[in-house]
């Protein structure tokens, strides 16, 4: 062992690069900064939607996770005086790894909504903390030309970022569901007249012992035919009712659990006393009232109802596991019609297997338009693909990347003489410029208008952008559009984002042009007529993959484009001293905007359904128009000088 004085010493400070090529870190910097928001923001909807939680719950707990960036302004005077903001950056990133491999061993436990939800809770407070330390970096790492010059660049990268999160990642966890679980089982349905009716519902339960061979699933018949002829809406609504009961006895639905038997005192003495008070004075009435006015209307107002055919559906074997089982119809890739639109499934679009009932017959009833009254057949399918390990596999290739992000900006980004901790000294000096700069911004002219600009701006899109994968992704029976995570994935993650960005860039070129105050107008309407594309998609329900393709890309296109507004007017806001401080607190607005109307707005469609949501989402633009009427703006602002 050699001797301390024989040891390497630490290479002084003075010899680390206080500069390095921008290039070699501004990219992977803001790669790193986008993809955790994506996560948090959108993945985490599409995995739990996955995984049967409601959207409710999706809404409502996914909208908590924006509160980090909504307080980040409290905590960024931390950031700023412990340690060097380059620090920060690497360490944040390898938290950020660590969370995310955090969820990923999380989604296949038994309580995987409570613990994944702790862990992306870290995982938003660390991407905020970075967020804060990565644009305080960029600030003091470059000079004021590069400054200039690679603000496009990091935009570009955290564009892709976007993309990468919300598009590829969400194809790939698509794609091993494809591939992975059990066989699928594609099943026949023909509509023939003179098919004899269903009268009642006798299943026993099936007394075979298990098949030799892989695990697969059984579909019984595996030609389902059903005669066109309508019957008694009463009468059908009974079979499905008692379909429905023979899956609930069978536990092929996942119920809620029964709170704790010994709940805590914070449960007991706080949370429980609000909730209550809450629920009697203002969300049953509330709810009470939506559901008699605005709750989704039947599909067909006669007596009469079209009729059903019966599937059964078991397993060769105990799966020795939880199997998650989907009966649906598929979304066509192609730009030809098909016959899915006469043939819906009533009950039995997700159904979980396990060692108890891997042997009972799960029932599909299948349900034809009454408007069909000749021959026509379509193809169902019957699936389980891997949903837990295709969301494991991703999450684990994302806290991979990060850990990579983690390492190599500890050793890549430069050392900026600047980027240093505050001393005691200028600690007091600094926390009284802290309250003072909070102060002026709360001094500013109209104070008062620009605030509810800032919340209400994007009221309805922040309602929207929360039910907007639950409705691409639930079935059609339910009254979504029944993409598959792929699908999706290619859908809003990759051509929406690509719109999004394409309209952001025409915005932002056409407010240097002519200012934003000749603009504004225009994209306010940008920003929120588009939002009428889903009360089309809702109502149309087109099973053309391509002309939601279509939709998804101009709503995209009128959100970037409006949404180049906002930003250039939270800009405005902020012009003056203290700039970068006053620009942080109104970020903070901007997802405290985002963050309260997301919190209801999976309440408020489980109540309304979506048709009625959308339309709902149409009336929430208009605090967004009235409120540009009030806020002051320079017309010259925004424009381009030579």
């Amino acid at each position: 062992m050699p001797s301390v004085s024989q040891q390497t010493p630490k290479v002084p400070s003075s010899t680390k690069a206080t500069y390095r090529n921008p290039w070699a870190w501004v990219s992977t910097l803001y790669l790193a900064e986008g993809l955790p928001y994506v996560v948090v923001m959108i993945v985490a909807v599409i995995i739990y939607k996955g995984m049967g939680i409601s959207n409710t719950d999706i809404a409502l707990y996914t909208s908590w996770l924006y509160l980090p960036w909504v307080i980040k302004p409290l905590w960024s005077p931390i950031v700023d005086i412990l340690k060097t903001r380059r620090l920060w950056i690497w360490i944040m990133q390898i938290i950020i790894g660590g969370a995310l491999a955090g969820v990923a061993l999380s989604i296949p436990s038994p309580n995987f909504f409570k613990y994944t939800l702790a862990f992306f809770w870290i995982l938003a407070f660390s991407s905020a903390t970075q967020d804060i330390a990565t644009d305080g970096f960029y600030m003091l790492a470059t000079t004021e030309k590069e400054q200039a010059f690679f603000v496009g660049i990091r935009s570009t990268f955290y564009r892709i970022s976007t993309i990468f999160g919300q598009g590829l990642l969400v194809i790939l966890a698509g794609y091993i569901q494809n591939n992975t679980g059990l066989p699928k089982v594609n099943l026949h349905v023909n509509a023939r007249p003179g098919v004899a009716l269903i009268q009642s519902l006798d299943q026993q339960p099936i007394t075979t012992a298990p098949l030799e061979g892989q695990l697969r699933i059984l579909a019984q018949p595996e030609v389902v035919e059903v005669s066109p002829e309508v019957r008694s809406k009463k009468e059908i609504q009974s079979l499905i009712a008692l379909a429905k009961s023979n899956n609930v006895q069978n536990g092929f639905y996942q119920l809620e659990k029964k709170a704790e038997d010994n709940p805590s005192w914070w449960s007991t003495y706080v949370s429980k006393p609000i909730g209550a008070l809450f629920s009697t004075l203002i969300s049953n009435p509330l709810e009470a009232f939506l559901k008699s006015h605005f709750a989704p209307e039947p599909k067909s107002k006669s007596d009469t109802s079209g009729n059903i055919g019966l599937v059964s559906i078991h397993l060769s074997k105990p799966p020795g596991k939880d199997v998650v089982v989907s009966l649906g119809s598929r979304v066509s890739m192609g730009l030809g019609a098909s016959d899915d639109k006469s043939f819906s499934v009533a009950e039995g679009t997700r159904l979980v297997f396990n060692d108890q009932n891997w042997n009972q017959p799960a029932l599909g009833v299948i349900q034809l338009d009454p408007k069909l009254k000749t021959s026509a057949s379509t193809t169902m399918q019957v699936s389980s693909g891997n949903i837990p390990l295709s969301w494991v596999i991703t999450m684990f290739i994302l806290s991979a990347m990060f850990l990579f992000f983690g390492i190599y900006h500890r050793f890549i980004l430069p050392w900026p003489a600047t980027d240093q901790p505050r001393t005691a000294d200028s600690l007091k000096k600094f926390m009284k410029e802290f309250f003072h700069t909070f102060g002026t911004f709360f001094k500013k002219d109209k104070i008062g208008f620009l605030i509810l600009f800032m919340i209400f701006y994007r009221f309805a899109e922040a309602q929207l952008v929360k039910m907007v994968a639950p409705f691409l992704l639930d079935a059609r029976e339910v009254g979504g559009l029944g993409l598959t995570t792929a699908q999706f994935g290619l859908a809003y993650g990759t051509i929406g984002i690509a719109a999004l960005t394409i309209g952001g860039l025409c915005g932002g070129v056409v407010a240097a042009k002519k200012g934003l105050k000749f603009w504004i107008w225009w994209m306010v309407l940008a920003i929120h007529l588009p939002d009428a594309v889903f009360v089309y998609l809702s109502y149309a329900m087109p099973d053309n993959f391509w002309i939601i393709n279509l939709c998804i890309a101009i709503e995209q296109f009128g959100y970037g484009f409006g949404f180049t507004a906002y930003m250039l007017y939270l800009i405005y806001i902020a012009r003056g001293q203290h700039s970068t401080a006053h620009y942080a607190i109104c970020t903070g607005f901007m997802a405290l905007g985002m963050m309260i109307p997301g919190m209801f707005s999976g309440w408020l469609q489980d109540i309304i359904g979506y048709q009625h949501f959308f339309i709902w989402v149409l009336l929430a633009t208009i605090p967004g128009f009235l409120i540009i009427k009030f806020i002051p703006l320079d017309a010259e602002f925004g424009k381009k000088t030579s």
